[in-house]
């Protein structure tokens, strides 16, 4: 068989040159959006902005029912999310703003008032027990009961990025690489484990190990992380007869089906209800009794239910390009702080992210972690702004991002400067021309004399 060359396939003419000239053209088009300065910062912005608008619909739509039911007002719980959601755009407009060295400052005062809001969980009349857990703050009203593990994970990351930048040069040595950051951080992750939340500790947990591999940790340190790690989750379960019973029915899926594995059930049923194209915004059929916490942290099963699976590959899909940009701006960043900071609000959303969908789709025991920017909660999702504030900053500070930035902000002033200067270099031009005029005049009447 003949093989055809020559103008015809040069200029894609053939079917199999079009739909390669096609890949090439997109993936030209790719490599350039994403060679661009901002490139990051948009991509970390867009992918944000959509799952939070995504979010406040999913919120409405899952949260509708029981806000009729239990306070006459199916926008009951949208309305407190839609306050939430302004306090934390707020919040992360400022954070970005903040001057790296003020926020590098503030990370230690932030460090200090997330444990002693932790504590405070801990005395009669202001914590409150939620779902088993001791790890909510009562301020006087239900608009202001906060849940101080959610800032705990910010303050963690910043703090522990300012730390190990300042000792960069220091951390080859395993005393100033532990110290003072792992008794710090294990401060924390244990306040939170006496709070019986065994999920907010895993991420706390995720973030300082995630951290610790980018800076280069020895192999011993993580596995003695691993060793206490694996000891305190058994220790988790053997001593809450709740997280026993939760493991056992993940153990078997019969079991307790209207007990134990009720929510998880009602949750893959919902998922499996969806199809392909789901039943649309609003038409789940869960949500109406069904399955519990449809609002918070079972909200993917709505999302399932309701845009089916392209909807939640969409949804995978945007944690994916979140993902990636934190990724990307932690080895682009050419400062330790920045690199470290970004680094630890990737590893702290997709691992919350990664635990909630494993929880949902019954590949873990129920663990009470919400998913980041979708699930209701005031916290949660003030503090997932501010992060997503800070990782915008990371990426404002890429190299090739801060030289664009600081030539954009200094356009006007060059070419103002560049104006006078010529208008001040114009009169010696002026001057010469005319002097050149008048010798060629002159030389002029001399040949005519």
């Amino acid at each position: 068989m003949a093989t055809v060359t020559g103008p015809l396939q040069r200029g894609g003419l053939l079917p199999g040159s079009n739909r390669s000239g096609s890949r090439r053209s997109a993936g030209a088009w790719l490599e350039a959006a994403l060679d661009r300065p901002l490139a990051s910062y948009h991509l970390v912005l867009g992918a944000t902005g959509i799952l939070v608008a995504l979010g406040m619909m999913m919120v409405l739509s899952a949260s509708s029912v029981s806000a009729e039911l239990v306070y006459d007002d199916a926008y009951y719980y949208v309305k407190r999310q839609a306050i939430f959601l302004a306090a934390g755009l707020a919040a992360g407009l400022l954070v970005m703003k903040l001057p790296p060295k003020t926020l590098r400052v503030l990370s230690w005062a932030g460090l200090a008032l997330a444990a002693v809001l932790l504590i405070l969980t801990y005395v009669p009349g202001l914590g409150r027990n939620v779902g088993g857990n001791q790890n909510w703050l009562y301020l006087g009203s239900s608009l202001f009961m906060i849940q101080p593990s959610e800032f705990a994970k910010l303050a963690m990351v910043v703090w522990g990025a300012d730390v190990l930048a300042r000792k960069q040069k220091l951390l080859d040595q395993p005393r100033h690489l532990i110290v003072p950051y792992l008794p710090a951080t294990l401060i924390l992750v244990l306040l939170v484990v006496f709070q019986r939340d065994a999920g907010t500790a895993v991420v706390l947990a995720s973030i300082m190990v995630g951290v610790l591999w980018v800076v280069g940790a020895p192999l011993r340190i993580f596995v003695s992380i691993a060793v206490a790690g694996v000891g305190g989750v058994i220790g988790l379960f053997l001593t809450s007869s709740n997280r026993m019973t939760r493991l056992a029915a993940f153990l078997d899926p019969s079991a307790d089906l209207g007990g134990a594995n009720d929510q998880t059930a009602a949750g893959l049923l919902a998922v499996a209800m969806g199809g392909w194209w789901g039943s649309g915004i609003g038409g789940s059929k869960q949500k109406w009794g069904g399955l519990p916490e449809a609002h918070t942290d079972f909200i993917f099963a709505v999302i399932g239910e309701e845009l089916g699976l392209f909807g939640s590959l969409i949804v995978l899909a945007l944690f994916l390009v979140l993902g990636y940009a934190g990724i990307r701006i932690a080895m682009r960043s050419d400062e330790p702080f920045f690199r470290y900071t970004a680094a630890g609000v990737t590893v702290w959303l997709m691992v919350q992210a990664l635990i909630n969908l494993a929880v949902v789709l019954r590949l873990l025991p129920v663990a009470g972690v919400p998913l980041p920017f979708l699930s209701y909660g005031g916290s949660a999702l003030i503090a997932n702004l501010m992060a997503i504030g800070v990782l915008l900053a990371c990426a404002r500070n890429e190299p090739a991002a801060r030289t664009y930035l600081s030539r954009r902000s200094g356009a006007a002033r060059p070419e103002l400067t560049t104006v006078v200067g010529h208008r001040k270099q114009a009169k010696p031009a002026k001057k010469a021309k005319a002097k050149a005029d008048a010798e060629a005049t002159k030389k002029s009447k001399k040949g005519r004399g």
